[in-house]
């Protein structure tokens, strides 16, 4: 008889010891040109991220020229005093760097990602965008050209189109959130060089622009590079610009935007709250993410799973523009897409949702399932130098302490269940929404008309 042979197991390995975890603290600085500079050493981290922001907000536009922050951001990488555009690009390309920048209310962003020993190289590239960018004509041509072949897509997207309708109808038409960010046709055409060498001359300089780096600088003298590239860049300095408060008028309304024979109708129901300065933030993430920011969330368990309206519905907070005396906001809304038959029904159990949010409150399970997803999963959230980056240059953009994100971390560990639906239920009033829905008006006006959440007014599509 043959002998069976013996397997040998070997230990089961064992979870290790779980280790506190903070968001990175960065240390602050100046350089002699008034550069504001935050460094974050993360060792480990060999592709090197760099955020530069400047304070060239979009209600700094001139009047009639929406659009002319978002082409100077992109003429950034168009060339220099020293580099074509297509020399520019090269030596990006050689050195492993990526160079991306966008223009947003709060100001214009550059972002760079590069391999750590190769970060003089794109320093120095970055460092020649802000000094002496070209603008040359061709270009800006070019670049806005490209736009105004964008806005025709962006007015067929239904997300896109509805984002357009609802900031015109929450924001005055005198103030610049009421109108796309990177302007529409109109104004965008009239853009030349001339047009964006003005904007820079009069916004952009190293005493008003904040850089970011974040990596393994193991071995690199960043203030030896910084002094070197971004820390020799020269400009004017500059008078506080008043900033305007935010204005929003949330009077319960719905409008539609018609699209004959839609299939489909695109939701998006929204009003202006509080920003990252208000103490409530912390408690109206927390109710906001419980009432649709996943999918186990309350308002996907009723649309998607029990009705099968949806694919999917979201509550959000974004930012708008943030301030320490309380001029800033976010934008607090709710999106998602529905089949068209069912868009009566669907907003009603939408509003269904919020009314019983209203009178029984969350559960103590959803709030904990929230705080585990929100910070539970942090740290893998920002294994990378360039998330690390880009949320600390949101803390400065939106003016917060170094230590706000760390700080935010605790105090959705610590918010209560009660906390959380109070702040909620503030943030999404029933009779506070603007309604906006693209879709068939044909088919969505009565049904909708007959729910009672507002005026229900028709809009053509462009």
């Amino acid at each position: 008889m043959t002998e069976l042979a013996t397997m040998e197991f070997h230990p089961q390995p064992q979870a290790g010891e779980s280790r506190p975890w903070a968001f990175p603290a960065p240390e602050r600085g100046t350089q002699d040109n008034g550069l504001t500079v935050l460094r974050c050493h993360r060792p480990g981290q060999q592709v090197v991220a760099v955020e530069v922001l400047l304070d060239a907000p979009l209600e700094a536009e001139p009047a009639g020229f929406d659009g002319v922050a978002t082409i100077m951001a992109r003429a950034f990488s168009e060339g220099t005093d020293k580099h074509s555009a297509e020399d520019f690009a090269a030596e990006l390309e050689r050195c492993g760097a990526t160079l991306d920048a966008h223009a947003d209310h709060p100001g214009v962003r550059l972002s760079l990602e590069v391999p750590a020993s190769r970060l003089a190289k794109a320093l120095a590239l970055l460092a020649d965008a802000l000094r002496a960018p070209a603008f040359a004509d061709s270009e800006v041509e070019r670049l806005v050209r490209n736009r105004l072949d964008e806005i025709p897509h962006e007015l067929a997207s239904p997300s896109r189109r509805a984002a357009k309708e609802l900031s015109k109808e929450l924001f005055p038409a005198s103030a610049r959130m009421s109108r796309p960010r990177q302007g529409t046709e109109e104004t965008v055409a009239k853009i030349d060089s001339a047009a964006v060498r003005t904007f820079y001359e009069k916004h952009v300089r190293p005493a008003t622009a904040t850089a970011v780096v974040v990596g393994d600088l193991t071995g690199i003298d960043l203030d030896a590079l910084l002094g070197d590239t971004l820390g020799a860049w020269t400009g004017s300095l500059a008078q506080p610009r008043p900033v305007p408060p935010v204005t929003a008028d949330d009077t319960g309304r719905v409008v539609i935007v018609d699209r004959p024979g839609a299939v489909q109708t695109q939701l998006l129901i929204g009003r202006v709250g509080a920003d990252r300065h208000d103490r409530v933030w912390p408690a109206q993430v927390l109710g906001t993410y419980c009432l649709g920011g996943t999918l186990t969330s309350r308002l996907d368990r009723v649309l998607r799973e029990e009705k099968g309206y949806t694919y999917g519905v979201r509550a959000f907070g974004q930012v708008l523009r943030s301030a320490p005396d309380g001029t800033g906001a976010a934008m607090l809304a709710i999106s998602g897409s529905v089949d068209t038959p069912n868009t009566g029904p669907a907003l009603l159990d939408l509003w269904t949702v919020l009314r019983t949010l209203a009178a029984e409150g969350l559960t103590d399970e959803e709030r904990d399932v929230a705080v585990q997803n929100l910070v539970g999963v942090a740290p893998l959230k920002y294994e990378t130098a360039a998330a690390v980056a880009s949320t600390l240059a949101d803390q400065v953009e939106q003016h917060l302490p170094d230590d706000y994100q760390a700080t935010l971390y605790r105090q959705l560990a610590a918010t209560g269940t009660v906390e959380a639906t109070a702040a909620a239920v503030s943030a999404f009033p029933v009779n506070r929404l603007v309604t906006v829905l693209v879709g068939d008006a044909a088919q969505i006006k009565e049904p909708v008309e007959t729910l009672g959440i507002g005026e229900v007014t028709v809009v053509a599509a462009e």
